[in-house]
């Protein structure tokens, strides 16, 4: 654990500080790492700030920790799951573990932890040791899926394969709290199933990598300037990096090696710039939906190629899109309701062209909720897996990454 400079730990300094922790994950989760204060986490248990740095001395310092705590419980997990004699079972029993916690965090029997997404917003020297940690973990994953079912793959197929794994884990999250805390373990078999064995049926293959030119949706920015579009992707590269707050005026405009003054000529204010991010990649999956909805071919086929596009696009010069992920730190409550709302309206249009697969039988009998909640999870994640498999590519990550995803993880 993290802490720097920490005073001798006695019973009470423990139970203190993991007090902290939690309270520190929760917020972290909420406002991100840049929008909690120490002030607030202080506030939720019942102490002043100066109380708080006599455990941490920085923000940066207990965001830290909070991390490096969440990395040592999914560790712990790894290392569980490593005693089975299978890759799927040591699967099964990793994200059975996972789904454990979460029920027990939702029945308050358990602190909350924090999730990965602000991890990059993290400074200098804290960002090096958490993403160390954090890739120790990734590591550890990996050996979860190694055995006869994957000794023909390639390192990079291999992340690729670990990193699907990891981000279904994160993104878990995010939905698992629809269902009842009782059902955790079970809706945690379900995807692991999904997961494993993929969507296909009996007599679906697998198409050529290479995706219709009409499944290449485009930006809804096209009209908009050269300029407009590349505070957009700007922006967005930012804000899946470091969080809303993180992405400031400032480094926007670094990146793109313009003015603050050019900024406020292009663009009102930061808020709408991110709201027309959302607006941008909330256009783009919602063509590559629609064209799988009304495309030729099986519900298999279209769901596939939706995916495909997607993918393509998050690698191409036009991507990537805003991750969902950024939408915990937005400042406005009503601006994260409604981003969420048309996220989940979105990944039930694909839940009906996986149910369409069903029905003309292209697509096994599983779960269409759980399977389109998957699908748009390791779509999301996609943004970043370049850093996994730095091999993947347009031509490539059809292959590498949405392949394992439909036609099953250990698929040759």
């Amino acid at each position: 654990m993290f802490t720097p400079d920490a005073p001798p730990q006695t019973a009470r300094f423990q139970e203190k500080r993991e007090a902290i922790l939690g309270a520190a994950a929760t917020l972290f989760n909420e406002r991100g790492v840049k929008g909690a204060t120490l002030a607030d986490i202080a506030g939720r248990v019942g102490l002043v700030t100066n109380s708080v740095t006599y455990y941490y001395r920085k923000k940066e310092d207990l965001a830290t920790a909070c991390f490096l705590r969440t990395i040592e419980i999914y560790d712990g997990f790894a290392i569980e799951a490593a005693s089975e004699k299978t890759a799927t079972l040591r699967l099964r029993s990793f994200f059975r573990k996972h789904a454990e916690l979460l029920a027990s965090i939702e029945l308050n029997q358990a602190p909350q932890i924090v999730v990965f997404n602000d991890l990059r917003a993290l400074p200098n020297p804290q960002l090096d040791i958490a993403f160390s940690v954090y890739t120790d973990m990734f590591r550890r994953i990996r050996t979860l899926l190694k055995g006869p079912e994957t000794s023909g793959l390639t390192r990079d197929a291999l992340n690729a394969r670990t990193h699907i794994v990891l981000s279904t884990t994160n993104w878990m999250r995010s939905w698992i709290g629809r269902f009842e805390a009782d059902e955790y373990t079970r809706i945690a078999d379900r995807m692991t199933d999904i997961v494993i064995n993929g969507f296909a049926g009996n007599k679906s293959q697998w198409r050529a990598a290479e995706a219709e030119p009409s499944w290449q949706p485009k930006s809804n920015a096209n009209d908009a300037s050269d300029t407009a579009e590349a505070f957009l992707r700007a922006a967005t590269f930012l804000v899946n990096e470091q969080g809303y707050r993180g992405a400031s005026v400032d480094k926007i405009s670094a990146r793109l090696n313009v003015t603050k003054g050019s900024f406020y000529h292009h663009n009102d204010n930061k808020q709408d710039l991110i709201s027309a991010c959302f607006d941008r990649t909330f256009s783009v999956v919602r063509q590559a939906l629609s064209l799988a909805e009304t495309g030729p071919g099986s519900g298999w086929d279209r769901a596939c190629a939706a995916a495909r596009a997607l993918v393509r696009y998050q690698l191409s010069e036009d991507g990537p899109l805003l991750r969902s992920s950024a939408t915990s730190a937005l400042p406005d409550q009503v601006h994260r309701d409604s981003v969420r709302k048309t996220m989940a309206r979105l990944t039930e249009r694909m839940a009906c062209v996986v149910v369409d697969g069903m029905m003309d039988g292209s697509i096994r009998p599983l779960d269409p909720a759980i399977a389109a909640l998957v699908a748009i999870g390791v779509i999301n994640a996609s943004a970043e897996l370049q850093r996994w498999a730095p091999s993947a590519n347009i031509e490539t990550a059809s292959d590498l990454y949405v392949r394992p995803v439909f036609a099953g993880l250990f698929c040759a």
